[in-house]
């Protein structure tokens, strides 16, 4: 039978692996083509078990997870968040609250029951507590109470927390209070039922990180950085900082501070874990920094401030893990493999690293076990998958769901390079059909990633909406079309330069020239249709596939924008609600002429507007009013539109239309070319 595109799409995709605190056990979630549960996998064993039985595409998120102390419980957070006018994500139209709710799992019984509404939940060193989030008030609650019933909150504070961290001894809790233009470390003293905020500033405070003993809390300083606007570059600022408060005087101190220059701007979200701070046995600090260009990891001593760099090499750090002894840190980057993510452990001991994934797979989301390592991984035809590594060998966990019907039939992707007219030089991948003849002339296609701070991969992608856009690549080359993936600059994977190009994005869309000099050199192989190349790619890549056919319709004869921006002042303030574009004429004349609307009036190419009008990253609005002005033109239109889902489809079924939509629509007008 004849691969359906669903087919490439169909494995189950794993996220929000966490180990017990014992190293003993291990739980993950599933997402079934929609259906997503719970499971859970102990030593010595590991043979995986469903904990959870949702069923059906439901559209409603599952994870994170968090193990009790002990091991004995699970808490499952399930559902959506809140758009602006308070409204939970339901796209399946349920007739249900779909908002967030924590979950407790018995794990020795398998009982499951209704905790509270809320998010981000922690629980107390000794087990009895969990600590949450909702409406960024912070509540506390007995994990014995089964009322159901969320209470009151723990304490009444202005701003909105996030952050949670319970000292060693449970006596305090830390979080961060932010408050728009600059945010402070709190502390809550369970004792006294009194709040502090020990070291307010005028600068951004947070990561709060105890030191093992109790006795000291670091924190990183970021100075407030004012009217700049997103999507735009910036390589300096304000140095940043690290501060160390001790405990028993509520006195702070800088420990250490960034370079001028590069290095200068903490990256918002590289690493993209929930720590930036690592305490080392000795009292070191463990902490990302860009400085070399790179965002790597540093150890300073805060005693001689003596600095340390622990990962040498080309390539970032991109999430960090602290072991279940808090004697490692699990490391995903891709530093000498620079178009996968490896796994290394980082000894706190020693501060040396070693590789522990195989440099042909795409690793991520480690976690330590007893006598091992867990992860996701996956390579250039195999999907991510929960893989348990121990003693030197490795396990597939729950390997019976894994689907029967999924393709054999795969394009090796083969990574080239290419130069724009500028002489920015920039990376993609190129699928060649499976049956591919050199004499043959073939369609194309160009697929742009979103972000635009991602990287495609060479292979299954370690996110759910690149993974699917991946698979989606396949099926074109195994419907006879050569397809490109780019990596545009602006993207991560190669660096501060390449991320900070000083013309991108709303600062001059300098990037556009990278998606033509794809087409010229799709155009220039002899095994191209020069006449059938389509630009395609959602959010970031749907304004780049804009940009494509408003600055060089010649080059393309269809597109596909899925969820695009099209006008820069029109979304960028729901990134930056400072951002009114009538106070800042300049900026707001450059953004709109670094925007696909500025040209418009040059689209010809018939094109496939896709959009979810509960949309919280790119206005629903963007894909309306762009139709309008199209139609005005005599431009073909066709349109798929997904009632209250949001701009990452929690559907898998839409997933599925998207992309079906996406191949039909091109593929008819290269049939008619």
């Amino acid at each position: 039978m004849a691969q359906q595109l669903g087919d490439y799409l169909s494995a189950a995709f794993p996220t929000h692996m966490t180990a017990s605190a014992d190293g003993k056990a291990l739980a993950w979630v599933l997402n079934d083509k929609g259906e997503r549960n719970v499971f859970y996998a102990k030593a010595p064993a590991y043979e995986a078990q469903q904990l959870t039985q949702y069923r059906g595409d439901q559209g409603i998120d599952l994870g994170p997870l968090v193990f009790s102390p002990d091991g004995s419980t699970l808490l499952v957070v399930r559902g959506n968040p809140k758009n602006s006018s308070g409204y939970a994500a339901n796209p399946a139209q349920l007739q249900e609250n779909t908002q967030k709710k924590i979950h407790v799992v018995q794990l020795q019984t398998g009982k499951s029951r209704e905790f509270s509404l809320g998010a981000s939940p922690v629980f107390s060193p000794d087990g009895k507590q969990v600590a949450f989030l909702q409406g960024g008030e912070v509540y506390l609650k007995a994990l014995s109470d089964s009322s159901g019933q969320t209470g009151k909150p723990l304490f009444i504070a202005r701003g909105t927390s996030s952050n949670l961290a319970f000292s060693p001894d449970g006596s305090y809790l830390a979080f961060v209070s932010a408050r728009t233009d600059h945010s402070f470390v709190g502390l809550w003293n369970f004792a006294k039922k009194s709040l502090h905020f020990p070291e307010a500033s005028l600068d951004h405070d947070s990561y709060p990180a105890w030191s093992p003993d109790g006795t000291q809390l670091a924190y990183l300083r970021v100075p407030n950085i004012l009217n700049h606007l997103p999507f735009t570059s910036l390589t300096e600022a304000n140095p940043w900082s690290i501060r160390v408060l001790q405990l028993a005087t509520l006195e702070a101190k800088e420990v250490w501070r960034a370079d001028q220059g590069d290095g200068s701007v903490m990256v918002d979200d590289l690493p993209a874990s929930s720590e930036r701070l690592w305490w080392t046995p000795d009292g070191q600090l463990v902490f990302p920094w860009e400085k070399n260009n790179w965002m790597q990891l540093y150890a300073v001593n805060p005693k001689t401030k003596q600095v340390k760099h622990l990962t040498a090499g080309e390539g970032q750090v991109e999430w960090v893990q602290t072991s279940y002894t808090k004697k490692d840190l699990l490391v995903t980057h891709n530093i000498g493999n620079i178009d996968r993510r490896q796994v290394s452990l980082l000894d706190l001991s020693t501060l040396e690293m070693r590789l522990l994934s195989n440099p042909e797979s795409i690793s991520w989301a480690p976690v330590a076990v007893e006598k091992g390592w867990a992860c996701f991984e996956s390579n250039w035809n195999q999907p991510g998958w929960p893989t348990l590594h121990l003693s030197g060998s490795s396990k597939k966990l729950a390997e019976a769901r894994f689907p029967k019907e999924f393709p054999k039939t795969f394009s090796k992707p083969e990574a080239i390079t290419l130069t724009a007219k500028d002489g920015y030089k920039t990376s993609a991948q190129l699928f060649l059909p499976p049956n591919y003849d050199p004499k043959k002339k073939y369609p194309a296609v160009i697929f742009m990633h979103g972000g635009s701070r991602r990287q495609m991969l060479l292979g299954y992608n370690y996110g759910l909406y690149y993974s699917h856009t991946y698979g989606a690549q396949q099926y074109f080359a195994s419907q006879g079309y050569i397809a490109l993936t780019l990596n545009y600059r602006s993207g991560i994977g190669y660096g501060m330069d390449f991320r900070e190009e000083k013309n991108f994005g709303a600062g001059g869309a300098s990037e556009v020239q990278d998606v033509l000099a794809a087409a010229d050199y799709l155009a220039a192989r002899s095994d191209v249709d020069a006449g059938r190349i389509a630009p395609w790619g959602g959010s970031y890549g749907g304004y780049l596939t804009a940009h494509a056919l408003t600055q060089a319709p010649e080059k393309f004869h269809v597109g596909v924008d899925i969820h695009g921006v099209h006008n820069w002042n029109n979304d960028i303030p729901v990134f930056a609600s400072w951002y009114a574009p009538e106070k800042f004429p300049e900026m707001a004349d450059l953004a709109f002429r670094s925007s696909p609307m500025a040209r418009v009036e040059n689209w010809k190419d018939p094109v496939l507007l896709i959009h979810g009008d509960d949309d919280r990253n790119v206005l629903f609005s963007e894909s309306v009013e762009l139709a309008e002005v199209l139609r005005k033109q005599g431009v073909e239109v066709e349109q798929l539109v997904f009632p209250d889902e949001v701009h990452a489809f929690l559907l898998h079924q839409n997933w599925v239309k998207a992309f079906e939509a996406t191949f039909r629509f091109i593929a008819k007008h290269s049939s008619e070319k």
